[in-house]
């Protein structure tokens, strides 16, 4: 049985939610790998809507057991906020599992992550200021909290002691704020120690031996590969690596033990935050892509930027994570455009660019070549099989297909559990 990563192919919001979804019966796991809370997966079950954050979207499907891996960054308030919230409509939480090398995000996180991005002023990149940035700062300056460090009072109340000591000084002297006591984050961190206990172990191990048995393992990404801090618009991005690589370093299992590469991807193109985004629409398009398909943040709230297809950052993507299978959604949104533009080139100061320009510079200045493409009229949200499509929208799709990289083998065409057409087996 396979292990499979799952991962976004734009700047996030694609639908990952429902990809998972769509495979969740045949799953043994489904492990997060990368990211905090600062991203989010919306997951429709008949009339019901469940909005993720930090938790892996496996967590809805009876059976499966989810895990947080040692990639993730863990406020632990909002981890059991959004547990409580899951509990008390019924989803059975308990096999939830967490890695013992788990960074934690603390108060001084999240506090730094707000007073920094202000005093960036033009500068900024547009954090959600949850303190992920900081709290993967801590880990690879070497002065993070990990989770197992909440079972040693000792060991804890050390390290934060050593990373205050510090930070106190900067939200002082610099940001003219107040500073931290110890005393405080150690007593609402060890609040916590009782309900975590069962949940923390070695999920190294754990994903390993369930390999071995030959059972099916689904490794989440949170974000998308054009907010990878190595292969993204960097500085406009997340703070850990999103690409199907980050499923290795941020789980402990082996790269070759994964089997399939599926990548979400919308039928347009959105991102929240700053940073380059060269089909970014200002126009009427824009408003109707964003009303359309109601593309506001799962997590927070803040309305989407939104732009036509591109096909170069497909193939980015193809090439990047070694896709197998893209999953394209969102495709009923396009349903009423006469014609539809999607970007097959850039144009940078009269070159032209087939492929993502590596100079960020480059990307920032490019301008979209466009090949337009006929768009239909019919509503596609009762189509289960590909045939059930308009003949115009299996065109659009198809062209998409030989532009980007790889296979198209599921197509979402509405927001709910069963509005999606499958064209291959993703896991096989």
């Amino acid at each position: 049985m396979p292990a499979a990563v799952l991962i976004g192919a734009q700047w996030g919001d694609e639908g990952k939610g429902k990809a998972t979804d769509l495979l969740g019966s045949r799953l043994d796991y489904v492990v997060k790998f990368n990211g905090g809370n600062n991203a989010g997966h919306t997951v429709v079950i008949g009339d019901e809507k469940y909005a993720l954050h930090l938790l892996p979207s496996g967590i809805l499907t009876p059976g499966v057991t989810p895990v947080i891996g040692n990639g993730v960054v863990v406020d632990v308030e909002v981890l059991f906020e959004e547990l409580e919230a899951l509990e008390s409509r019924g989803v059975d939480t308990s096999r939830l599992r967490i890695s013992a090398n788990a960074h934690l995000i603390t108060q001084y996180h999240r506090t730094l992550d707000k007073v920094t991005e202000r005093f960036l002023g033009k500068r900024q990149i547009g954090t959600t200021g949850r303190g992920i940035g900081p709290a993967y700062a801590d880990k690879i300056n070497r002065v993070g909290l990990r989770m197992q460090d909440l079972f040693d009072e000792n060991i804890l109340r050390q390290k934060i002691e050593g990373a205050l000591d510090q930070k106190n000084h900067l939200l002082v002297k610099v940001y003219n704020r107040r500073a931290i006591a110890v005393d405080e984050i150690v007593d609402e961190l060890l609040g916590y120690v009782d309900r975590l206990r069962p949940m923390v172990t070695d999920t190294a191990l754990l994903l390993h031996q369930a390999l071995e048995r030959d059972e099916t393992v689904l490794f989440e990404g949170g974000q998308a590969t054009m907010l990878d801090v190595d292969h993204g618009t960097y500085p406009f991005v997340t703070s850990s690596n999103a690409t199907s690589g980050g499923a290795v370093t941020g789980s402990g299992i082996a790269p070759n033990r994964i089997d399939r590469v599926i990548a979400v991807i919308k039928a347009y193109t959105t991102r929240v935050g700053a940073g380059p985004f060269p089909t970014e629409l200002f126009d009427e398009w824009g408003e109707f892509l964003s009303e359309k398909g109601h593309e506001f943040g799962t997590t927070t709230g803040r309305r989407r930027r939104t732009g036509w297809y591109d096909a170069p950052i497909a193939r980015y993507t193809a090439r990047i994570n070694g896709v197998t299978d893209f999953v394209l959604t969102k495709l009923d949104v396009l349903t009423g455009i006469e014609r539809i533009p999607v970007a097959v080139a850039y144009d940078v100061d009269g070159q032209r660019f087939d492929e993502v320009p590596v100079s960020q510079s480059d990307f920032h200045h490019a301008t979209p070549i466009y090949e337009e493409f006929p768009g239909w009229t019919e509503d596609i949200t009762g189509a289960r099989e590909f045939d059930d499509l308009p003949a115009n929208a299996q065109a659009y799709v198809r062209h998409l297909e030989a532009m980007s990289g790889s296979r198209i083998s599921a197509i979402g065409v509405g927001p709910g559990r069963d509005e999606i057409i499958q064209l291959h087996d993703l896991l096989a």
